[in-house]
């Protein structure tokens, strides 16, 4: 009989949530099978049921804080809640979602012997004193403030990481991710892009915390998947950490211009204190992902705005709710 091809196998962890399902997304057109896992705590069936009865894509209900027996090549470990109203709902579930979770999942491929890449973040910088944001940064987090479950739980995962790749050789991707917005984000998460869109959308006050000078930098969608995809085919000896993010950085405030301007909204500004431990700056230098990657955003910020504004108002058309 002729030897069957196999099919690469993909878990994405995460992957009804926001990023992990526009990852689902691009592997399948990639022609893998894709096993999506999540608990739903933060991702949605909505976001991957366009993909429901494809036979490349299988959804599972499952929590990455307790073991998986899966036979995969490639993990993408995206299962953890990003936005601060979701992290801090539940903070030691985060820092277990972190910790427990990349243990798991490490166990996994080294059972496996599957390659793994790690969505980290560019929260382990913290408030940097270092501007724009280099990987050899170590990082200024409080590591007691009410931000640590997330900041100082994906520290200690970058650590797992690196650990088993030292001790067992795993074949590892560690990502740090900045500031990504896109369709799918939900309304009331909580994020910048989000809550302006939405408040600019529905005719209400825009909040601004603090004094609107702090600075973010804003990454499409579209253009961080496609970095993750690349970091994940690259070398073996090219493990990370790595940065993947938009480097043109924008105040609070030039941010709420441009949503005001491009929805044509009459909300005007409130303003709030600021978050405790909230960075005053978030800037990445890219060089290494473009020096290793050959990958840059090609997504400007006018043009990523306008089709997540777009996701937004079909959103509330529908009738959809904004509870987080």
């Amino acid at each position: 009989m002729p030897k069957l091809l196999h099919t690469k196998q993909v878990l994405v962890t995460g992957g009804a949530g926001f990023l992990g399902s526009h990852l689902c997304d691009a592997l399948i057109a990639d022609g893998v099978d894709v096993i999506c896992l999540d608990n739903f705590f933060t991702g949605n069936r909505h976001n991957v049921a366009h993909l429901f009865g494809n036979p490349q894509f299988e959804l599972v209900r499952h929590d990455v804080c307790l073991p998986l027996y899966v036979e995969v090549d490639e993990i993408f470990n995206l299962a953890c809640p990003a936005s601060p109203i979701h992290y801090q709902h539940d903070p030691v579930q985060t820092t277990k979602t972190s910790v427990h979770g990349a243990i798991n999942m490490l166990g996994l491929a080294k059972r496996t012997g599957a390659r793994i890449l790690q969505a980290s973040t560019s929260e382990v910088y913290g408030d940097p004193d270092v501007h724009p944001q280099r990987e050899d940064y170590w990082g200024k987090v409080n590591p007691i403030g009410p931000r640590a479950c997330y900041d100082e739980g994906k520290r200690c995962a970058e650590t797992l990481y690196f650990d088993y790749h030292r001790q067992h050789r795993l074949l590892i991707k560690v990502a740090r991710i900045f500031n990504t917005y896109g369709p799918r984000m939900h309304p009331n998460d909580g994020r910048v892009v989000s809550n302006f869109v939405r408040q600019a959308l529905r005719g209400e006050p825009i909040t601004i915390y603090g004094s609107g000078e702090q600075s973010r930098s804003f990454c499409y969608v579209s253009d961080l998947i496609d970095g993750l995809l690349r970091l994940m085919k690259t070398r073996d000896d090219f493990i990370g950490p790595v940065n993947l993010g938009n480097p043109h950085e924008f105040t609070m405030l030039e941010l709420a211009e441009r949503v005001i301007a491009l929805t044509g909204s009459k909300s005007r500004l409130q303003r709030e204190p600021a978050p405790v431990d909230d960075p005053r700056q978030r800037q990445p230098d890219i060089s290494l992902a473009t020096r290793e990657l050959a990958w840059a955003p090609k997504v400007q910020l006018d043009e990523g705005l306008k089709l997540t504004i777009e996701y937004f108002d079909r959103l509330f058309a529908a009738g959809a709710s904004t509870e987080p």
